[in-house]
């Protein structure tokens, strides 16, 4: 049963700009910020997104994967249909390299490692999602501590998400105990309200060129 209009939030503008790291006659590669959606929501009033963004300028561009909301990055949004199918079929197969930065809670035990939890929707607190090893889907997230802040108790840490399920890494760094700081869904307090948004970025992604085959490799610089 879908959700009545009245009762979706309508989510706060975001004033910051999407940024262009790479423009392809067959694709772009922007710096999405925190705080705005790939595509448009649900409710009429949240239809501010990358999407409408790029189509003023672009038309015929459409997205291949997507960010949430609070999280920052890297995307690569096609420019036509041929582009559009020879990418997706990249992330579908799961042939794309994608590296994160999250800046969590406390210090982690091993230096690298991997969280291998399976996700399922939490069908009673929705829109999260929760581990299920009897629903869940097989979830892998290989991590890699770059520091740890001893005065404030907190590591930065990259992650390269094997699956690609929603919410999956803020997901399973609070299931190991060291949640995403800002994260309004799996952090408890103080650590939720610990930071100005979600400390999560998308900082790498590298694809194959839809019509060249080249190597295609981006990097946007962490902002927190």
């Amino acid at each position: 049963m879908s959700t009545p209009i009245d009762q979706l939030a309508v989510l706060p503008p975001c004033d910051q700009a999407i940024g262009l790291l790479r423009e392809d006659k067959h694709f772009l590669l922007v710096d999405k910020p925190a705080g705005l959606l790939s595509v448009p929501g649900r409710h009429p009033d949240n239809d501010d997104c990358v999407l409408s963004r790029l189509e003023r300028d672009y038309p015929g561009a459409s997205i291949i994967h997507r960010l949430d909301f609070d999280t920052s990055g890297v995307m690569v949004v096609a420019l036509n249909k041929k582009a559009h199918g020879a990418i997706a079929r990249q992330f579908q197969e799961r042939e794309t390299y994608k590296r994160y930065t999250a800046h969590v809670s406390g210090a982690l035990a091993e230096h690298h490692g991997e969280i291998d939890l399976p996700i399922a929707p939490d069908q009673d607190n929705r829109p999260k999602y929760k581990i299920c090893p009897e629903t869940g889907k097989p979830s892998l997230t290989r991590y890699r501590v770059d520091h740890y802040w001893q005065v404030s108790d907190t590591s930065q840490v990259s992650l390269e998400p094997a699956t690609g399920r929603s919410h999956q890494l803020r997901l399973h760094l609070a299931a190991i105990g060291h949640p995403i700081l800002g994260c309004a869904f799996y952090a408890p307090e103080p650590i939720r309200s610990s930071a100005e948004r979600l400390r999560l970025h998308a900082t790498e992604l590298r694809f194959r060129h839809p019509v060249t085959g080249e190597q295609v490799s981006v990097i946007s610089p962490c902002p927190f």
